[in-house]
């Protein structure tokens, strides 16, 4: 056989394999298929609004955690309609703990959206879809395929980690991005769009992990170029990350009785709207001196404790240092302007962020 010909018998086979991986993808899901709170069974409809909490949930949230969540959620507003009529306190109370609060903020003003504009029911759409609040490409897609079984593929982390290794995608993240999505669409079977993008979010979550992934077990295995390479774990291929630099600041934990000292964090900007206790400014090269200056002025305190060592936490874009300051006053002190008395056995009732919840527990020894 000559050299071009087995070029061209090389390419017709790579053809085939390429227009089969989809059916091969949907055999393999039908068989391995995850079952998840708010993914519908085989041969039943999706419900839009499971589909869209669910995502907007996993955002930069893993699995494991959301079910929790999303379970209480259901349980207290089964439909989208029952949320847009909710309080935004209400949603954040039930929020807490899940981190980046302001997908809470966008799901109850998606929701009010919905209920407002839409009759209570969600486009059919992703153009309909993106143009409600808190929704962006990704979850516009997400939800059209999944829910609506429209022709289009979302590509979620897992998503992204599968195809730059079935094609060996050299470029860096983010800039590979398109490339990525423009691959992914190839995989998408002509029915069942939104069981294609499941199979494949499965597939990164189960067997493509990004450690050490399961390649034997893998329907795409022998047609995997970064496999072929033996160089799987080496994508997605990611630019170094730039980490933030640390900010420190002061945090105050004030009792009277068995209340405690909050305030609400202002609506927009990091933690809006979330429950807090009074604290200074959180700035890098803030010293201690400084933020102690900050502290909250009730009538009859003048001696505040230093808690021993600090809380930490790591947000998105940089780590904070909080020094704690613990103080009691007296029963009849009246909270300072903005702020409020709650009592400390109806603490888990508040919309409190996580670092919030690191801070009580150490000024109160908990």
């Amino acid at each position: 056989m000559s050299s071009t010909a087995a070029t061209n018998r090389k390419r017709q086979s790579a053809a085939a394999d390429a227009s089969a991986r989809p059916s091969q993808l949907l055999h393999w899901y039908d068989r391995h298929r995850r079952r998840l709170p708010w993914r519908a069974e085989a041969g039943e409809t999706p419900d839009p609004y499971r589909v869209w909490l669910s995502e907007i949930m996993l955002q930069q949230t893993t699995v494991k955690a959301v079910g929790p969540y999303f379970e209480k959620f259901v349980a207290r507003w089964p439909d989208v309609a029952a949320l847009g009529r909710a309080s935004l306190d209400d949603v954040l109370r039930m929020w807490a703990g899940l981190g980046y609060y302001s997908r809470a903020r966008n799901l109850h003003a998606c929701a009010v959206a919905v209920l407002r504009d839409h009759g209570g029911v969600f486009p059919d759409s992703e153009e309909g879809l993106k143009a409600l609040p808190g929704i962006g490409p990704y979850t516009a897609a997400a939800i059209a395929a999944i829910a609506f079984d429209i022709s289009t593929m979302p590509v979620d982390g897992n998503i992204e980690r599968v195809v730059s290794r079935l094609f060996a995608v050299e470029q860096e993240l983010p800039q590979a991005k398109p490339v990525i999505q423009q691959l992914a669409a190839t995989l998408l079977a002509e029915t069942r769009a939104g069981d294609s993008a499941q199979a494949l979010m499965d597939l990164g979550a189960a067997i493509c992990t990004p450690k050490r992934p399961a390649c034997a077990l893998c329907p795409l295995n022998d047609d995997c170029a970064s496999r072929a390479r033996g160089e799987q774990e080496s994508f997605p291929r990611k630019a170094p990350k730039k980490s933030g630099q640390l900010r420190r600041g002061a945090a105050f934990v004030v009792t009277r009785g068995d209340e405690l000292l909050v305030r609400s964090r202002p609506e927009k900007g990091l933690l809006g709207g979330m429950t807090e206790v009074p604290g200074s400014d959180w700035l890098a090269g803030q010293d201690d001196k400084a933020a102690r200056q900050q502290a909250p002025e009730l009538k009859g305190l003048t001696c505040w404790q230093r808690k021993a060592g600090v809380v930490t936490h790591v947000f998105t874009h940089f780590p904070l240092e909080l020094v704690v300051y613990r103080a009691r006053v007296a029963g009849r002190t009246r909270a300072p302007p903005g702020m409020r008395w709650v009592s400390v056995a109806t603490l888990a009732d508040e919309a409190l962020p996580n670092v919030m919840r690191k801070v009580i527990a150490h000024g109160l020894d908990l």
